[in-house]
C-alpha cells in the first residue's frame, strides 16, 4: 500500500510539476505577446513619421514652386499695370484734343427726312 500511495504522490508532483511547466510556457507566451505587440506599436509609429516627413518634404516642394508662381504672376500684373499706365499718358492728350475737336466742330445738316412746308 505504501509503494501504492508513494506511486500516487509521485504522480500528483510530476502533475504539479507539468501544469506549473505550463504556466510558465503561458506567461513567456504572454511576455513574448507583449513584447511583439509593443515593437510593432514601435515600428508602426517609426513608419508614420518617416511617411509625415516625406509627406512634409513633398508639400514644401509642391507649395514652395506655388509660391513662386504666385511671385511670377504678381510680377507679371505690375509690369502689365506699368505699361497700361505709360500707354494711357502718352494717348491721354491726344484723345482728349480728338474729342473736343469733335464736340467744337458742329456742322449744322439738314435732316434727311425734314420737308419744307411753306
Amino acid at each position: 500500500m505504501t509503494s501504492q500511495s508513494q506511486g500516487i504522490q509521485q504522480l500528483l508532483q510530476a502533475e504539479k510539476r507539468a501544469k506549473d511547466k505550463l504556466e510558465e510556457a503561458k506567461k513567456r507566451k504572454g511576455k513574448r505577446l507583449r513584447q511583439a505587440k509593443e515593437e510593432a506599436i514601435a515600428e508602426i509609429d517609426q513608419y508614420k513619421l518617416q511617411r509625415e516627413n516625406e509627406f512634409r518634404r513633398i508639400q514644401s516642394s509642391i507649395m514652395g514652386s506655388q509660391g513662386n508662381l504666385a511671385v511670377k504672376v504678381e510680377e507679371q500684373t505690375a509690369t502689365k499695370i506699368q505699361g497700361l499706365n505709360s500707354s494711357y499718358a502718352q494717348r491721354r492728350d491726344n484723345v482728349i484734343a480728338d474729342l473736343l475737336g469733335l464736340i467744337q466742330d458742329i456742322k449744322p445738316v439738314i435732316h434727311v427726312n425734314y420737308r419744307d412746308s411753306v
